[in-house]
């Protein structure tokens, strides 16, 4: 038990209870709230998300969270997304033509899948790269996806001092997106480890232990 202090930030968006709960499972001290200086001062800051690009974008600048992501990541304090709350850490996202700034922390597009059929809905395996923290002890076993919509061009590659993030892939009937990555303090996965079982539960457990 790491006893590591963990927010979710609530901004109107995400499976909040059923993160909290899936956190404190791994033994985190989890608290939910919008409060930016709880959130900026704890040891790992969660930001979930369900629904709209755009929507999910409004509510996150409506608590200033588009800053207190930039923030923590400035400090090399560690940050996790999930779902939507991976897909607004890019720069873009284009649903129905209509395109919304994203966060920028990383370069690339959210856009919808390219497969016969969506959303993707379901469980699905992904593709581990050598070297992930994240995937630690689960590289060979299934996630559960709810999307339509999701990066599938990689754009960030290691320049100078800077290091290739880990970058893991699942395939999609045709089709192919970033599933997860990990990026010096970091992290987001496009599946929802809350709702990912055994599997899931372990996802959180990698994270919440390098929060110490």
């Amino acid at each position: 038990m790491s006893g590591a202090r963990v927010v979710v930030l609530d901004y109107g968006s995400g499976n909040l209870r059923s993160a909290e709960r899936a956190l404190a499972r791994v033994g985190a001290d989890v608290e939910v709230t919008a409060d930016y200086e709880a959130a900026f001062e704890a040891d790992g800051l969660v930001v979930p998300g369900v629904g709209a690009f755009a929507a999910c974008m409004a509510g996150l600048r409506g608590v200033s969270g588009h800053q207190l992501i930039g923030r923590r990541l400035a400090g090399g304090r560690p940050v996790l997304g999930i779902c939507v709350g991976m897909q607004i850490l890019f720069e873009r996202g284009v649903e129905h033509g209509v395109e919304t700034e994203g966060c920028g922390e990383w370069p690339g597009t959210v856009e919808r899948l390219k497969a016969p059929i969506v959303p993707h809905m379901g469980w699905n395996l992904v593709e581990v790269p050598e070297g992930s923290k994240l995937f630690a002890g689960v590289e060979d076993q299934r996630f559960y996806f709810v999307h339509s919509y999701a990066v599938r061009d990689w754009e960030l590659h290691a320049t100078g001092k800077f290091r290739q993030p880990i970058v893991t892939w699942t395939p999609y009937d045709g089709d192919r997106f970033v599933s997860a990555v990990e990026n010096g303090p970091l992290w987001a996965t496009q599946f929802h480890p809350e709702k990912s079982g055994d599997a899931g539960a372990q996802i959180l457990a990698n994270w919440v232990a390098t929060l110490r």
